[in-house]
């Protein structure tokens, strides 16, 4: 009778969560809430494995770390109670109100960089120089102090500054930028960062409102993560970050809790000074940056809308110790004055919406107890939670089922109920390292660097292949005790043999993603689904279809017709895009052919650049596909294996092309 109860997010999620009404939304919240009560009610009276001292304290640690997540997992949801904005169409009325109004002010765009190859900063500076607004001021704050960056930056009509001390990271040197500059309004871009041109014009009219101090702007990667990549999962992954930015950071701006990301957010220099700015003492300067603010009375709000673009860490390694780095800062902000405990004038539910974000991470531990437990089952003949088919059906279906219909709805599509979890899998255990240890140090995350061979960031696999092996031991002794019933009982050994397979499957699928497959061109690719022109000598032309583009070249499938007898003298044009450039074939499979761009001028590279970043609106939502397809495509990829990126075999992430958008092809 209970499984019935999923008919009812069944129809809810027939329409998108947007679209519906409010009512929809904490209908579902109100369920979860009570299949989650009712469940965990059964749990603390009548599933507990009591026979033993050992069974009872393994029973009683899954109750535990279970009952946890449980419970914090409700956190979010209940947040998402209130009504909270899309700050778009506001933003679009603001900045006509602003364009008639007087109010021109001077911004300091400031653009911190330590390391950062040069390929990389120069993007980022000619995207900030490119900007629609004109009173701006650019500033390279250059920790590394390089010749070759203070020529760029001159070069490019920047300000260069490089600081005699190294004090405080990355606060002390955008600090150092806050005190030789002094324009109105400061916007801050990492280094591997590309605004969009209107980006000032559309976030400067939001702060016309003198109670705003600080509009924070969405953070969008136009690489695949490690994740994505490695397991070639791009048609099917969306980014580790698009829930927080199209989900959790709409829901903390309802409460008036916006979280500061550290870049693509403009802020009021005179509310950075009425905290003394950036705070130095911060491993995660920009999250206590934006809770002091709040502390002090500005309001912090979030315009969801991609406004920038910047890379995502491209090795396994890398993109860990980059989460765990984010882990260490939260976890530090906690003792802070301005943390989320410790800072005065916030509402219980302005610092519960900040405190979420400290739990999130802590939720590492109970998860890696739960990736452990079945282990008992196989390996000391001990089931730590006793279970019958009747609470199955009437409990613990009901409330996963119900989870797994409403999440992808609840958060509009932002994140995947089961392929979410690929990520936690690969990190529980160095987070977890990370929350016991507290390991010290800064480290830049490297970024744009070409990888001429695969390899394993054994770091992470080493702990996997131990779980691996554990649970394929536990999966041989749950087998043996089939028809046991003095051992295991019937149930017990069901339960045994889901979980420990579910256990080995996700292993198994984290060790794979562990594997860091060459890339000799770090420049992203994107898959797109638009028409071009081949032009030969200026006179001869030819259709095609442009499936894929970057900046050094182009995937072409050439349309039924004769061919040109030789390739000299060709380019390329498509829609959108003004001049031709001229091209070279790189590789080709029977229509199917990559191109490369063969010596483009300034002017014809400024314009690729420009249709590949910084077009309006170029950066979509995607929505995770449908799970089951997923699911069966990851499958695919961890038993079969994938062939490594090469020229018309790249998996590749989408960009809106003006004429469509294509989510990557299935290699």
């Amino acid at each position: 009778m209970s499984l019935l109860l999923l008919l009812w997010p069944l129809l809810l999620t027939r329409r998108p969560e947007q679209a519906s009404p409010i009512w929809a939304r904490r209908s579902l919240i109100l369920l979860v809430t009570l299949l989650t009560v009712r469940y965990l009610h059964w749990r603390c009276t009548a599933s507990l494995n009591l026979d033993t001292s050992l069974s009872a304290l393994m029973s009683l640690v899954l109750l535990l770390a279970e009952g946890w997540l449980l419970l914090t997992g409700l956190v979010p949801l209940w947040l998402a109670w209130r009504v909270y904005p899309d700050r778009r169409e506001q933003a679009l009325q603001q900045r006509h109100d602003w364009l008639a109004s007087p109010w021109r002010p001077a911004v300091d765009i400031l653009v911190p960089t330590y390391g950062e190859p040069t390929a990389v900063l120069e993007r980022s500076l000619k995207a900030c120089r490119r900007q629609t607004y004109p009173n701006t001021t650019v500033w390279v704050l250059d920790d590394s102090g390089r010749a070759q960056v203070k020529q760029l930056a001159r070069s490019l009509g920047c300000r260069y500054r490089h600081r005699p001390e190294r004090a405080n990271a990355k606060a002390g040197n955008l600090n150092d930028g806050l005190r030789i500059s002094d324009g109105e309004l400061v916007a801050v871009f990492d280094a591997d960062f590309i605004p969009q041109a209107q980006f000032l014009e559309t976030t400067i009219g939001l702060l016309m409102d003198p109670e705003v101090g600080l509009v924070q702007t969405p953070q969008h990667c136009i690489n695949a993560d490690p994740v994505m990549r490695n397991l070639a999962m791009e048609r099917w992954l969306l980014p580790d970050e698009e829930s927080f930015y199209r989900w959790i950071e709409p829901v903390r701006d309802g409460w008036g809790a916006v979280v500061c990301a550290g870049t693509s957010f403009l802020v009021r220099r005179q509310a950075l000074e009425s905290v003394g700015g950036f705070a130095n003492k911060a491993l995660s300067e920009d999250f206590v940056t934006g809770i002091a603010l709040r502390e002090q009375g500005w309001r912090l709000i979030y315009l969801q809308q991609k406004l920038s673009a910047g890379l995502a860490a491209e090795r396994m390694l890398d993109f860990v110790r980059q989460r765990q780095r984010w882990a260490r800062g939260t976890l530090q902000s906690l003792q802070l004055p301005h943390g989320p405990l410790r800072a005065r004038n916030l509402s219980w539910g302005v610092r519960l919406a900040y405190l979420e974000g400290v739990i999130h991470w802590i939720n590492n531990l109970p998860r890696l107890l739960l990736m452990l437990m079945p282990l008992s089952i196989g390996l000391l003949g001990i089931v730590p939670i006793n279970i019958s088919s009747t609470a199955l059906v009437e409990l613990l279906l009901p409330l996963w089922g119900t989870v797994l219909l409403s999440i992808g709805w609840l958060n509009r599509g932002s994140r995947a109920a089961l392929l979410s979890e690929l990520t936690g899998w690969v990190m529980t255990v160095p987070l977890v390292s990370t929350l016991l240890l507290r390991p010290k140090g800064f480290r830049v995350t490297p970024k744009h660097q070409p990888q001429f061979q695969g390899g394993w960031a054994w770091s992470l696999a080493l702990p996997l292949l131990i779980l691996v092996g554990l649970n394929a031991a536990n999966l041989v002794g749950i087998l043996r005790e089939w028809g046991n019933p003095d051992r295991l009982s019937s149930e017990g050994w069901g339960l045994g043999l889901i979980w420990g397979g579910l256990n080995l499957l996700g292993t198994l699928v984290a060790l794979r993603a562990c594997w860091d497959p060459p890339q000799e061109d770090p420049t992203p690719w994107f898959a797109v689904q638009t028409t071009g022109s081949i032009s030969h000598g200026g006179t001869k032309t030819m259709s095609c279809r442009i499936s894929a583009i970057s900046e050094n070249g182009a995937e072409l499938e050439l349309q039924p017709g004769p061919e040109f007898l030789s390739w000299d003298h060709t380019s390329l044009r498509w829609d959108g895009q003004p001049t031709h450039l001229r091209i070279r074939p790189m590789a080709r499979q029977g229509s199917r052919i990559c191109v490369a761009w063969q010596d483009p001028s300034p002017a014809e590279r400024e314009a690729l650049e420009h249709w590949l970043y910084q077009r309006q609106d170029c950066w979509v939502d995607r929505q995770a596909p449908p799970e089951w397809r997923a699911l069966l495509a990851l499958l695919k990829r961890t038993l079969l294996g994938h062939p490594p990126p090469a020229p018309l075999q790249r998996s590749l992430v989408p960009i809106a092309s003006g004429t469509g958008i294509l989510s990557g092809r299935d290699k």
